[in-house]
């Protein structure tokens, strides 16, 4: 694969850019956040790739083949997001991952990712969203590798090594800061929607601090990671 540099979003800058990865429940409800925060501050939100499947393909063993399965489906899914954005701009990547989440998160309790995410048929979503079915064929075009590839190593680079899903970088344009997360269990009211986003953007323009932790946290408040009830 040809190595290629992450180029400048469509329509930068932006106030802000968001590296997800279309398959992880935390990146999920932290985009939901982000949205809500941006609303409210009237900010401007560039989306960017993350992908966990790159990250893991050379994992010597993977403990768990479902999770590699839905990793692998996601990374088709961000194909066809680089393919939309060339064609159609940023804007419309986020209209299509915010209309892919609730497909996947927003099943039956207990079903598998892997099997869900294999059940979304590309072209119906995207025609949801005002976009041309036809570019659900990018799923199986390996030319669009390159650039997750990229957009994957610029969030690395920015952020660190060993990081996962979400990374924000605050004011791309003028080189500020990057963060893992936050990561959040629920959907904050809009108060403390806003809070945290203060805190994290005091924190992110300190350059000597780079992490607060805990890992005793709620369920993720996501319908189709609840516990089934027979």
């Amino acid at each position: 694969m040809v190595k290629v540099v992450a180029a400048d979003l469509p329509g930068a800058p932006y106030d802000l850019e968001f590296f997800f990865d279309s398959g992880c429940p935390f990146g999920w409800l932290t985009s939901r956040w982000i949205r809500r925060v941006a609303e409210l501050l009237d900010l401007r939100i560039g989306w960017r790739i993350i992908s966990l499947h790159l990250i893991h393909e050379n994992d010597e063993v993977d403990e768990y083949p479902l999770a590699g399965r839905a990793r692998a489906r996601c990374h088709q899914v961000h194909r066809v997001m680089v393919a939309v954005r060339r064609a159609h701009g940023n804007e419309a990547v986020g209209r299509l991952y915010e209309a892919w989440g609730p497909r996947l998160w927003d099943g039956e309790p207990g079903s598998e990712t892997a099997e869900v995410a294999e059940g979304i048929e590309l072209g119906l979503l995207l025609d949801s969203v005002g976009l041309p079915a036809e570019l659900a064929s990018a799923e199986v075009d390996a030319s669009f590798d390159a650039v997750i590839a990229a957009e994957t190593a610029l969030a690395f680079e920015r952020a660190g090594e060993d990081v996962g899903t979400p990374v924000i970088t605050f004011d791309p344009a003028r080189g500020g800061g990057s963060f893992f997360g936050p990561v959040i269990s629920s959907l904050p009211d809009d108060d403390n929607a806003l809070a945290i986003y203060e805190a994290v953007r005091v924190l992110v323009d300190l350059p000597t601090f780079s992490e607060l932790k805990r890992t005793n946290r709620p369920p993720l408040d996501l319908p189709r990671l609840r516990p089934s009830v027979l």
